[in-house]
This record gives C-alpha cells, sequence and structure tokens, in this order.
C-alpha cells in the first residue's frame, strides 16, 4: 500500500466537495436551526400559558374563598343596596313606633276627607237643628201651644 501522508490542515488547505453536498449541508444546518428555536418557540410558549393559568388559578381560589366572606369588599350595587335596606328598616321601626304609641300619620289626602268630613257633619247638624226648630214652631202655632218663658230656649224640651 501506499504510504499515507499526514494531512496537514491550514488556512491554505483545499476541500473538495460537489457543491451539491455542501448545499445540502447549508440546508441541514438551516432546518436544524430552525426547528431548534421552533421548539424552544413552543416551549416558551406552553410555559408562559402555564404561569399565566396557574396565577389565575390562585387568584380565583382567593376570590372563591374571600368574596363570601366579604373579605374582598363588594360591588357598588351592593352597597347601594344595603343602604336602602337600612333606610326602609330605620323608617319601618319608626313607623311602628308611631303606631304603638296611638301617633300613626296620616297622609294629605286622608286629612283632606276628614276636614271635609267634619265640615259636613257640622252643617248636616246645623241643618238639622233649624229643621227641628222650625217644626216645633209650626207644631207650636198649629196646636196653639203656649211657647215657653223668654228666658228659655223655646224649643229645649222637644
Amino acid at each position: 500500500m501506499a504510504e499515507e501522508k499526514p494531512h496537514r490542515l491550514s488556512e491554505g488547505t483545499e476541500v473538495s466537495l460537489p457543491l451539491r453536498n455542501i448545499l445540502s449541508m447549508i440546508a441541514a444546518v438551516a432546518l436544524g436551526t430552525w426547528a431548534y428555536f421552533g421548539i424552544i418557540e413552543r416551549l416558551n410558549k406552553i410555559e408562559t400559558n402555564y404561569t399565566m393559568m396557574h396565577a389565575d388559578l390562585e387568584m380565583n381560589t382567593e376570590f372563591r374563598i374571600k368574596w363570601p366572606r366579604g373579605e374582598m369588599g363588594s360591588l357598588p350595587a351592593d352597597n347601594e343596596q344595603f343602604m336602602l335596606i337600612e333606610h326602609v328598616a330605620q323608617e319601618l321601626e319608626k313607623l311602628t313606633e308611631e303606631i304603638e304609641s296611638g301617633q300613626a300619620p296620616f297622609d294629605q289626602q286622608q286629612k283632606l276627607q276628614i276636614d271635609f268630613m267634619l265640615k259636613r257633619i257640622e252643617n248636616l247638624e246645623a241643618t238639622h237643628e233649624k229643621i227641628r226648630n222650625d217644626i216645633m214652631d209650626l207644631i207650636h202655632t198649629n196646636s196653639r201651644i203656649p211657647a215657653p218663658s223668654a228666658n228659655r230656649d223655646p224649643h229645649a224640651g222637644h
């Protein structure tokens, strides 16, 4: 066999490879690099999603436990409703006390109706008294009953 010469590599060493092989090696390296970074990107995305979901899960667990207890506050609508309920309860308590003490308030319409009815009753009583007196005068005149003395009401005994 022939004696092998030692290979010496330097800047000037020439490599004789077909261009097709060189392009294939460059394509293989590019493809490997692209695949590697694609896998790394996918892993980073999955890890980020996991971290965010874990944080959301922790916050949800905290919310689920603390919200019903009132440790995380309440909605503005809830606060408004609580204030309205408290106000209505105070008003109910005042009305209950007034009713129990006999000082129950009545509205303006009821007052107007009561005043109207009182005036009507007074007018009816006055009219009744006038009619009664007129009838008694007629009876005295027609039956020739002497009128009572002047110092008394002429119809007091009737």
